[in-house]
């Protein structure tokens, strides 16, 4: 496709996405099926107007999926309701560890005793598939910061926590292919992977979203009145604590997503403390204030990834191998980890079925799986685990995206019955 057909082609889908805004909430699928169905058409598998080549433009492609994450984690961040407290975040946390760890050893197990893989490479492609997606499952997570549903909560905050969770077992398994240094016994991956990176994360996150929020706070309500352009201020944030982790080697979505929970509590708690000086008067905050705009970028990303996504994939791109092991990740792999994580819990049976069930996997995998090949993962392995992923975040967008409507309806309806 030319670019005059390519500004064409976003130009429509972006009218269609505004004039459509409620049609497509009605509908019962989610807008990334019709994304990919528009990338299928005028892709390979359909017209073939267009060819998008993952292995190599994959340092394109890790540059946006890196991004769409990143405001992804932020947009998750600031919908936080309420303070960290380990009564409510525990059961997120056991999801992104207890269950992460469960999910990456049984897919890295199918890999390589069904697959045929080598063991780094059954170990990297769990890593890639385990966490599940901030980007594409926005119709499972919080809506607002207001919304206070328990299940939303818990996948909203599973998300946000598991894309840095799963960086460790990335680095495993590019470690156990010789492409990344674990150390003698694998301490060196043990101390900077697991213990210090993640640590390290949260500080900076935390650090950065409360810095920003007591700064902007002060400047809005001082003598001279500064107005704040927060959409900028929210980038910033991002860009600052995402580029000191990465400089110490510590994991950058994981600070992210901390800082703009952090920003939008610590913001809660200023206002919370401060006189009003007018009845009623809402205060402006740079959370709220960047949240629209970040929606929108949110939106705008997971368009064109799932079209380009579409524009990967031939016929022939669907083996049995991989509609397998997608199989196993969502009926066997989500379900038993999450049932073993959530033991003892005292979570209600029909949220941990819908936990287990909504597993959804997209650009964040995407991401990992391009951060694999710029590390040097060879072109065979590669390809075998572009054909692979590919198809699982495909099936993700079909079976999650025709069955979040409908389950969720149920699940809210015997609530309320």
């Amino acid at each position: 496709m030319t670019s005059p057909q390519w500004f064409l082609l976003i130009g429509a889908l972006l009218l269609l996405r505004g004039l459509t805004a409620t049609l497509l909430k009605r509908l019962p699928v989610t807008p990334a099926i019709i994304y990919l169905g528009v990338g299928l058409l005028v892709g390979p598998t359909g017209l073939n107007l267009f060819h998008f080549n993952p292995l190599k433009e994959s340092a394109l492609l890790e540059a946006l999926t890196e991004v769409a994450v990143l405001i992804s984690l932020f947009s998750a961040g600031v919908k936080m309701p309420g303070p960290f407290t380990f009564a409510r975040w525990r059961v997120p946390l056991l999801l992104a560890t207890v269950s992460m760890g469960l999910t990456v050893a049984m897919v890295a197990a199918f890999a390589y005793l069904v697959l045929g893989l080598p063991l780094g490479a059954g170990v990297l492609l769990g890593a890639i598939l385990a966490p599940t997606d901030p980007v594409l499952a926005t119709d499972v997570q919080i809506r607002h910061p207001g919304d206070r549903d328990q299940l939303r909560f818990t996948l909203t905050c599973e998300a946000g926590m598991n894309d840095g969770s799963a960086f460790p077992f990335v680095m495993l398994g590019l470690g156990l292919l010789g492409l990344h240094g674990l150390g003698e016994s694998g301490q060196r991956w043990l101390v900077v992977e697991v213990l210090w990176a993640t640590t390290g994360a949260v500080a900076i996150g935390v650090a950065g979203g409360v810095a920003l929020a007591r700064l902007g706070w002060s400047l809005r309500r001082g003598p001279n009145n500064h107005e704040l352009l927060d959409d900028f201020l929210g980038l910033g944030l991002i860009g600052v604590v995402y580029g000191l982790c990465v400089l110490v080697d510590a994991w950058g979505f994981l600070a992210v997503f901390f800082a703009a929970a952090a920003l939008r509590q610590t913001e809660k708690k200023l206002a919370k403390a401060a006189a009003p000086t007018d009845a009623g008067e809402v205060q402006p905050t740079v959370s709220q204030g960047a949240l629209i705009f970040k929606e929108h970028l949110e939106r705008l990303s997971e368009m064109v990834l799932v079209i380009l996504l579409g524009g990967t994939l031939f016929l022939d791109s669907w083996s049995w191998a991989a509609v397998g092991l997608s199989l196993f990740l969502f009926l066997v792999a989500r379900p038993v980890s999450v049932l073993v994580a959530l033991w003892g819990s005292g979570t209600a049976p029909s949220m941990r079925g819908l936990v287990a069930w909504f597993g959804v996997r997209g650009v964040g995998s995407l991401y990992y799986l391009m951060f694999a090949i710029q590390h040097g993962l060879p072109q065979e392995l590669a390809l075998q685990l572009i054909q692979l992923t590919l198809i699982v975040v495909t099936l993700s967008i079909l079976l999650h995206g025709t069955s979040v409507k409908p389950l969720l309806g149920l699940f809210w309806r015997g609530r309320r019955s």
